[in-house]
């Protein structure tokens, strides 16, 4: 590779890096520990995972600095040029760190990280990829070598911050349901949570909704077909009636969501089989379109179907439906924002969630009782269209302050 080319690459990156506001920052951004040599990020489309790189790229290299550069692995540039021969230029030239978005269009990406990782030992690589990346498989064995890290969209908490409405720490499970009142006056004396939280609701998970209006929907929409026609083909060899298959699941789940609908019928309507099927809504949960909820003895492996299935979040439920379901909106917003902020979250006997193997909730809407479970240690009701809650009735939407 010539000296020429380098410098292309080179002054993309800085454009790039130049052009990258730093007026609004993802929760994830200060929580990495940026100082490991080898670094994944992984997450769905549109989450903002190369924002972040360059949001930390323009606060730590100045732009005249050639240590850093950022690459995308979909630039067609990569065609004829292969990554090695340009780190390997950057190297030389006093390069220290190399930000690689894309992963998952470099073949045998895994090798390769590998490789560089070894062959160049005091560089620092850090590298983004879809949700669907096989991160642990044994093919490169990065397992050992790098620190992985997962961007949802925005949390309610984030978007408020996002709309600079109001600045908010995230808090803690335990936190919110000891100190909610408490939380909840001191926030609803400044702003009028309701209003807000309704437009995140619809369109606040993915922060690209800053960059788009009445197009929203639209843009949401080519992200899924994205995810589903090209991020996932390249991870795993797919045929195309297989990928639409999986669009067709997608579209038949979101209108029945969170019933489980009748598998059979469902695999009938896709001419799949079980196996097939089991796969499909696999690569859907994979890719942070589905979330699928299973009882704490069950798993995907080994039972016929989930216990219950939901969109992964309401942006999503609001671009593929027509009609929304009031309490289908509730839990689906309720497991999104759990599980996102990384707790587990199963399907109980009793209620709609059992979360951090401890905690049972029933979610609802204003005149939710405890009737189903009032007698049960650790129980508490999530309850829609309330601002402030009381004793173990929490008002819904501080569920989205925990991330």
């Amino acid at each position: 590779m010539e000296t020429e080319e380098y410098y292309k690459m080179l002054d993309i990156s800085r454009r790039r890096i130049q052009n990258t506001s730093l007026a609004t920052k993802r929760f994830l951004l200060s929580k990495i520990d940026w100082r490991d040599r080898l670094i994944a990020l992984t997450g769905s489309r549109g989450t903002g995972k190369t924002t972040l790189l360059l949001q930390h790229m323009k606060e730590n290299f100045p732009l005249e600095s050639e240590t850093a550069i950022y690459v995308s692995m979909d630039n067609l540039w990569f065609e004829t040029h292969p990554l090695p021969d340009l780190v390997e230029i950057h190297y030389k030239n006093g390069g220290t760190h190399l930000f690689i978005d894309e992963i998952h269009y470099l073949k045998d990406w895994q090798k390769k990280i590998k490789n560089l990782y070894d062959d160049f030992p005091d560089l620092h690589i850090v590298y983004t990829g879809s949700s669907l990346l096989k991160i642990d498989s044994a093919g490169g064995d990065l397992s050992r070598r790098q620190i992985r890290y997962s961007l949802p969209g925005l949390s309610f908490r984030e978007y408020l911050y996002f709309e600079n409405v109001i600045k908010l720490e995230a808090l803690s499970l335990t936190e919110l349901l000891h100190s909610h009142v408490k939380m909840a006056l001191k926030i609803t004396e400044k702003i009028k949570v309701f209003k807000f939280f309704t437009k995140y609701l619809e369109q606040g998970y993915y922060p690209f909704y800053k960059e788009v209006f009445s197009g929203y929907d639209i843009r949401l929409r080519q992200i899924i077909n994205q995810i589903l026609e090209s991020d996932y083909p390249s991870v795993e060899p797919i045929e195309y009636s297989s990928v639409q298959k999986i669009k067709k699941m997608l579209y038949i789940l979101a209108q029945s969501c969170p019933q489980t609908p009748n598998m059979s019928e469902l695999y009938r309507q896709l001419d799949t089989d079980r196996n097939q099927g089991l796969k499909m809504l696999s690569i859907l949960d994979k890719a942070n379109l589905l979330n699928l909820l299973s009882s704490q003895k069950s798993s995907l492996k080994n039972m016929g179907k989930p216990d219950k299935i939901y969109c992964d979040n309401t942006n999503i439920m609001f671009s593929l439906t027509e009609k929304i379901d009031t309490g289908t909106k509730r839990e689906t917003f309720f497991l999104n924002q759990l599980k996102s902020a990384g707790y587990s979250i199963t399907y109980p006997e009793q209620g709609d969630f059992f979360a951090a193997d401890k905690f049972l909730f029933e979610v609802g809407g204003k005149g939710k009782r405890f009737t189903q479970i009032k007698d049960i240690p650790e129980s508490y009701l999530a309850v829609d269209d309330e601002e402030v809650g009381r004793g173990n009735r929490i008002p819904l939407w501080m569920f989205g302050l925990l991330y």
